[in-house]
Formats: C-alpha cells, sequence, structure tokens
C-alpha cells in the first residue's frame, strides 16, 4: 500500500511537469510578467500537453527505478519522455489557430524546463535522502586513499560516502589529466609515485587499489608504495565485476600475496583446447593434487564425456569428488584409487575406460624430502609412474598424453629434478617408437598455492610471530597462479604433436627474502615485529632456477606464453635400460641412485658434487648457480 501511494505521488509531480514547464516558458519569455492576454493558447496547450506527457511519461519507463538511485538511466528516460512531450507540443502549434501566434522561444524553453523539474526533483530527492541517511558520516571513520580515479575508483567512493567506517581523503592516479582535479568531492592529489607522500600528509593507514584494468605490474607498484609506507592495503573488485556495477564495501578484500605477484591473464585458444577435449574420454592422474585438482576444473570447462579422477590419497580424491558433486552434478567423473606404480591397476582403467587424453601430474615435488632417504621412491614414482602410465596409453590407443613436467628438469641438481627430466626423456623416447600417441611434456616453476609451497609455510610463521625461515638472502623463484598453470597445461596439450617439450612463460623471478617481507608488510607488522633467518640451503636446492638446459634451445609457438623447447636425442636403449633398473625390488641407496641418474642425464649435479659454497659480496653463493632466462636462444 506504502509502495503504491508512493507511485501515485512520483506521478503526480510528473502530471505538473508540463504546467511548470509551459507556463514557465511564458513568463521567461515575458521577462517574469503573466501575460494574460495568452490564457487561451495557455489553456489550449495544457490541455494536450498533459495527457500526452502522462502517456509518454509511462511509455518512457519513468516509475521502473526508485529515487533515491536516480542516476544516468533514469536521465535517458526523462529524456525520452521529454522528447515525446516536445513533439506533442509542436503538433499543437501548427494546428492551432488562436487569435495570437504561440512565441518561437516558447517551444525551447518548454523543453529545456521539462528536463530541469523532472531530472532535477529527481537528483534533489536523492541528494536529499543520501544527506540524511549518510552526511553524518562524512567526517566519521578511517581515512582512506583510493589508487585509481576511473570508473571503479569513482563507484568506490560512491560506496565508501555510505560506510561509517571509511572516509576518503584523496585519490592518486598517473593520468596528469586528473591532478589536482577533484573527483565526487575529493582531490586527486598526483601520480601513483606521490602515494607515500600522501599516506604521511593525510595521515592515512589505508590504501585500497581500485585499477581493474590497468596492467600488473603498475598494481604491484603501488601496492609496493603503499606497504612500504606502512599502510593497510586493500583491493577492489576486477573489471568485470566494474564493468556489471557490482563495486560494493563487502567486495574490497585486503590485499594478498598473490597480488603482488599477480601475472596477466591468460587467454588461451578455447576453440582450439575445446576440439582436443569435447565428447572425449578424459583421466587426469595425481588429480587430487593441487595441480591436478585445478587442471580437472578447467578440464571440466571444456565438456568431456568422461573424466577419470585417478589418485593416490583416499582424502584428497574423495576431496575432488565431492568438489564435483557439489559444483558441476551433471559432469560424469570416474573417482578412481590407486598408484601410477602399480602396472596391473594403471592396464586395468585404461582397458575399462578408455581414456582418449591423459594428463599425469601424479609426482613427488618436494625436493629436500625426495633427496635424503626418498630417492628411490622418487626414482620410482616419478620415473616407473610416468613409464607404467605413458605405455598403457600407447597400448590403448589413446590420442594424447601429457606429462607435467617441472623447471627443476632443467640442469638437475636434485633428485626430484632429475626424475622428472629423466621421465621427458622416457616420454620422449616413446615417441619416437609410436605413431599414434602424441607426447607432450610441460614445464614450469612454482605455483602459489600448491602443496609444499613458500607462501602457506610463511603464513604458519608470521601466525606464531616468527621468525621467517629463508634458505638464502639471494635465492630467487619464478612463480605463476595454479589456475593460470592449468590453462597453459591446457594450451600446450592442444599443440603436442610430436613430443614437443613446452616451456611456460613463466616472467620475471623473485627474491624469496622480498617475498618474505611483503608478506611480513601486508600482515600489518615490521621486521622489528617479525624476524627473517637465514638456514642454508637444503639438500638439493638451487639459487636460481632455470627455464632451460644448457644444451637446448626454443622455438615460438602461436602463443606467446609458450614456448617449445628442443633437446638432444634419446639413447637407443634408453628404454630398456631404464625399464631394468626400475625393475628391481630391493630398496637402492641414495647414491646408487644419483650414480644412475647422471649416467643418463650428464648435466645432472649431484648434491653432494657440487662444489663448496663461496663467499662473493658477503654473500655464500653456490658455485654451481647458474640463472638461464627463457629466451629465445640457448
Amino acid at each position: 500500500m506504502r509502495t503504491s501511494h508512493r507511485a501515485f505521488l512520483v506521478f503526480l509531480f510528473d502530471l505538473v511537469a508540463p504546467v511548470f514547464a509551459w507556463a514557465g516558458a511564458f513568463l521567461l519569455r515575458f521577462n517574469f510578467q503573466w501575460p494574460y492576454w495568452y490564457h487561451e493558447v495557455i489553456f489550449a496547450g495544457l490541455l494536450i500537453l498533459i495527457p500526452i506527457h502522462a502517456l509518454a511519461c509511462r511509455w518512457a519507463g519513468l516509475y521502473r527505478g526508485l529515487w533515491i538511485f536516480a542516476s544516468l538511466p533514469d536521465l535517458k528516460r526523462v529524456l525520452r519522455a521529454v522528447l515525446l512531450s516536445s513533439l506533442a507540443l509542436l503538433a499543437f502549434v501548427a494546428v492551432y489557430r488562436g487569435d495570437l501566434v504561440t512565441p518561437r522561444s516558447t517551444l525551447v524553453l518548454y523543453p529545456l524546463l521539462l528536463v530541469a523539474w523532472m531530472a532535477g526533483g529527481r537528483v534533489a530527492y536523492r541528494m536529499t535522502k543520501e544527506y540524511r541517511l549518510y552526511g553524518g558520516l562524512v567526517a566519521q571513520g578511517k581515512p582512506v586513499i583510493i589508487v585509481g580515479a576511473g570508473r571503479g575508483g569513482a563507484m568506490l567512493v560512491r560506496e565508501l560516502e555510505r560506510s561509517p567506517d571509511w572516509r576518503v581523503v584523496g585519490l592518486v592516479d598517473d593520468d596528469p589529466y586528473k591532478w589536482g582535479r577533484e573527483l565526487l568531492g575529493c582531490p586527486v592529489f598526483g601520480g601513483i609515485d606521490k602515494l607515500p607522500q600522501v599516506i604521511e600528509s593525510e595521515k592515512a593507514r589505508h590504501v585500497i587499489l581500485a585499477m581493474p584494468s590497468v596492467a600488473t605490474q603498475i598494481k604491484r607498484r603501488a601496492a609496493d608504495l603503499a606497504v612500504k609506507s606502512g599502510a593497510h592495503v586493500f583491493t577492489a573488485p576486477g573489471l568485470e565485476d566494474v564493468m556489471a556495477g557490482r563495486v560494493a564495501i563487502s567486495s574490497i578484500r585486503p590485499l594478498e600475496i598473490d597480488d603482488l605477484l599477480g601475472r596477466e591473464p591468460v587467454e588461451i585458444d578455447s576453440a582450439h583446447v575445446g576440439a582436443m577435449l569435447g565428447g572425449k574420454v578424459v583421466m587426469v592422474t595425481g588429480a587430487g593434487g593441487s595441480i591436478g585438482s585445478e587442471l580437472c576444473r578447467q578440464l571440466a570447462k571444456f565438456s568431456p564425456s568422461v573424466l577419470v579422477l585417478f589418485e593416490q590419497s583416499e582424502f584428497a580424491l574423495y576431496t575432488l569428488e565431492q568438489w564435483f558433486s557439489e559444483h558441476m552434478p551433471d559432469l560424469a567423473i570416474v573417482p578412481l584409487a590407486g598408484d601410477v606404480k602399480d602396472a596391473a591397476r594403471v592396464d586395468e582403467v585404461f582397458a575399462q575406460h578408455r581414456p582418449q587424453v591423459v594428463f599425469h601430474a601424479a609426482a613427488y615435488k618436494h625436493v629436500p624430502l625426495m633427496e635424503v632417504g626418498n630417492a628411490w621412491q622418487a626414482a620410482r614414482n616419478n620415473v616407473l609412474g610416468t613409464l607404467c602410465v605413458a605405455q598403457a596409453a600407447q597400448r590403448h590407443g589413446a590420442e594424447r598424453f601429457v606429462l607435467i613436467s617441472t623447471d627443476k628438469a632443467v640442469n638437475p641438481t636434485n633428485v626430484m629434478g632429475a626424475t622428472k627430466r629423466l621421465a621427458e626423456m622416457l616420454c620422449e623416447a616413446l615417441q619416437a617408437r609410436s605413431g599414434s600417441t602424441h607426447f607432450a611434456m610441460v614445464r614450469f616453476g612454482n605455483v602459489l598455492g600448491s602443496a609444499g609451497s613458500v607462501i602457506p609455510k610463511f603464513q604458519a610463521q608470521i601466525a606464531r610471530g616468527g621468525p621467517i625461515t629463508v634458505t638464502h638472502p639471494e635465492i630467487t623463484r619464478y612463480f605463476m597462479s595454479i589456475p593460470e598453470a592449468a590453462q597453459l597445461v591446457l594450451q600446450a596439450a592442444s599443440m603436442g604433436e610430436r613430443g614437443e617439450i613446452f616451456v611456460l612463460d613463466m616472467g620475471e623471478p623473485v627474491k624469496i627474502v622480498d617475498l618474505a617481507r611483503n608478506m611480513i608488510r601486508l600482515s600489518g607488522y615490521s621486521e622489528d615485529d617479525i624476524r627473517i633467518e637465514f638456514s642454508g640451503l637444503r639438500p638439493g636446492e638451487k639459487l636460481y632456477e632455470e627455464l632451460l638446459a644448457d644444451s637446448e634451445a626454443t622455438r615460438e609457438t602461436p602463443h606467446p606464453k609458450l614456448r617449445i623447447a628442443g633437446s638432444r636425442p634419446t639413447a637407443p636403449l634408453l628404454l630398456e635400460e631404464v625399464a631394468s633398473w626400475l625393475d628391481g625390488v630391493a630398496p637402492v641407496p641414495d647414491d646408487s641412485v644419483r650414480q644412475a641418474l647422471h649416467r643418463w642425464i650428464p648435466e645432472y649435479v649431484p648434491y653432494e658434487s657440487r662444489q663448496p659454497l663461496r663467499v662473493v659480496a658477503g654473500l655464500e653463493l653456490d658455485g654451481e648457480a647458474r640463472a638461464t632466462r627463457m629466451t629465445g636462444e640457448a
């Protein structure tokens, strides 16, 4: 009842508009002296204009929106109604045959006054209502600076004005045109480089990044400046949310380390990938792991007929199966427990389900754990497991086999990296003997949030109050997000034809000590609160990760973030030699495993054989450390 009452009042307000505009046009024409000699024209005009204007308002949809949220769409509706009313006025003037001619100036003044009454009334109502609701909040709340004075920043300022928790004191933006101007009453102080001075001068300890469409490097620069100034940094929604108008206070979240390491969004050839996967039976080994589970989620988007989830961990398999039951109940999945080293179980799965595309993600990946006391298990899991699955794929006519490899396979200094390199070589050897199954290997570095990643470890150490342990002040790593890695794996798989090794563009390497410092600051502490301690390089650990071996070169692919690495030909009897070695049931000592791996992989320098650490510029450096960037040359 209350709503209908308000709608009736709004309708009456709009019916008054033609009276105000038509009479006002004559008043303005005659310098605010009422032209009583035009009474007949005025009344005749109102008899026509009022009913037509009422129909025009209904036609324009003026009563769909709420006045408190009056905005540009409402103005467009007002203009449509005014246009129809103005056309009615022109028709009236054309057919009216009174004693006096209607002044031509009223034909211009009428629509202007009509817009002023209808649009102005809505704006005035919104301003009054918002002042009553939020006006008292303007001087309250924590002072905050917004980075970005574009559309996202404007929407954020408008939302924060209604919150008692925040008070926008200004903005910064790299567009010089905006410097010194105001955005919704808030000053734009200057470029992003002025952020530390603005934080200090405005006594602000909170910064919100509202730059949904700018490059990641610019966001990272702004975040670094804010964090180093001691501010708590938050981030606004992405571009798709801003474009859809979904910028709300609830969508603002604290900046995370993933944002500082953020990379440009990945675009893959969905049509090409869809042609490879659509309607196919797809199998993922290690499906419950960090990479494997994300790979399964990405695969599901391309509508495979069946998704076979092969996983050794019962809990990981159950967790993934429950996720698909909840989020994608229509997708046919087959959760299977099994060990990739169990050739009989693997062959049973292939014989029963006949997977056409196989992604082999199962592996032992933790470098120090596999280096001491577990070298033989690493060899069996990473090498024998790959051989079992790859040979089963060949026997049962799989179209594609994709090995998830690692940058640690390049010039390996540890057992884990050497076993992954040997797994690559076995796939290359199998490709040379197979004409049906297409093999592809994909190398990438560390992924954010994966099991064993340094980031969860640092988070736990900060939660305990420190210290954060970093192995070496110069140690660097490449990072990428799990979704990005999974998408690029799919893209590489669709390109693979004859045993190529695909190398992912990992961007710029990140110093782990800088990562630790940023995580401390993002958590609201300083290095005085949370210490950083250097514990020394662990067994098998490199200072720098590499993406290409010294003997390899790369060539471009159609995708800018993928290159193909060339490698030396494999030995003719490699398959037989490795299979014979792995057939042994007795445990093999770590040193014997390293010696065997070095025989097949000459570039593998076992941990014990490395040169001793030497001091350079006050820092201990590994004499064997090499930093080969991913370029177009070896």
